[in-house]
């Protein structure tokens, strides 16, 4: 809680481009408008219409501006496991990291220039020093009906650990995806709400 009585709640989330993750970042953000909650956001991507890192910082009940600061961010969204890596610094000792383990292969990789790490081995390194939710988003998104739902897939897991209610949260997906998904996206966001 922060002085005033308001929960504070920072989430850092990170994912590659196409992934929808700044659509994700969006949908929390006024979700937490709507619950009068005060956020602030900050985002920073690289070539993110060829798969580059995209990260965003969204901070509910803060008061110090919008970047995170290291080790004390209360959560981290990966959409994708190694996106998890990178984004590490942000974390406190008690975060909780909500990971999608189906992993989006860089070119490299599938050129066989590189290769990807063993997402066990990701996931037991994550394991070892947080509170870890891991599970396979795209394949959820898949039953929901859509692959490209993944992220909504992901919101409803990280909704059980966020200060805002999931009907909220739910409407701000129905009025931020196209109208055709929206049965599809509520769907996503349910399955993922399992998950936790």
């Amino acid at each position: 809680m922060s002085s005033a009585g308001i929960p504070h709640f920072d989430l850092v989330i990170a994912g590659v481009g196409g992934q929808g993750t700044i659509l994700a970042s969006d949908i929390i953000g006024k979700a937490a408008v709507m619950e009068r909650l005060p956020v602030m956001a900050a985002e920073t991507h690289g070539m993110a219409q060829r798969g580059g890192s995209v990260v965003n910082h969204l901070r509910i009940g803060c008061e110090f501006g919008s970047l995170i600061p290291l080790k004390s961010a209360d959560a981290l969204m990966a959409l994708e496991p190694s996106e998890a890596l990178r984004h590490l610094e942000y974390l406190s000792d008690d975060s909780i990291v909500i990971v999608n383990t189906e992993p989006v292969l860089p070119v490299t990789v599938t050129s066989g220039i590189s290769s990807y790490p063993d997402i066990e081995e990701i996931i037991d390194y994550l394991e070892q020093r947080f509170n870890v939710k891991a599970f396979n988003a795209v394949q959820l998104a898949k039953k929901a009906g859509h692959v490209q739902a993944m992220n909504t897939v992901m919101i409803g897991a990280i909704s059980k650990f966020l200060p805002i209610s999931e009907n909220v949260l739910k409407e701000c997906v129905k009025a931020s995806v196209p109208k055709r998904t929206v049965d599809i996206n509520i769907k996503a966001f349910e399955l993922g709400s399992l998950q936790c």
